[in-house]
């Protein structure tokens, strides 16, 4: 998604690249596109833009990815939808 960063230089995503064998699948389950495949093997191109939703590294095959899921932007969304479903007015958190 163009246009769309969280904080600057905060997110909890980090990737062991020596180990990493470049499947791609990160760069398949991201939703803001924030892998790319440089020589091989995948890279952080763009980490401010890193929701901490924890598809890439849940779906990693060799576990080369970790990411602290729900502490970023994703967890706030995602509690907010829920708050506001069971009709409860949203304590804030989101983006």
């Amino acid at each position: 998604m163009n246009g769309f960063d969280y904080l600057a230089n905060v997110s909890t995503l980090r990737l062991d690249k020596d180990i990493c064998i470049g499947c791609g699948t990160c760069l398949t389950v991201c939703p803001h596109q924030v892998f790319i495949l440089t020589e091989g093997k995948a890279a952080i191109q763009l980490i401010d833009k890193c929701m901490e939703c924890g598809a890439c590294a849940v779906n990693c095959p060799v576990a080369v990815l970790t990411v602290d899921a729900g502490v970023g932007c994703a967890s706030g969304m995602i509690n907010e939808w829920f708050s506001s479903l069971r009709g409860k007015r949203p304590m804030g958190g989101g983006c």
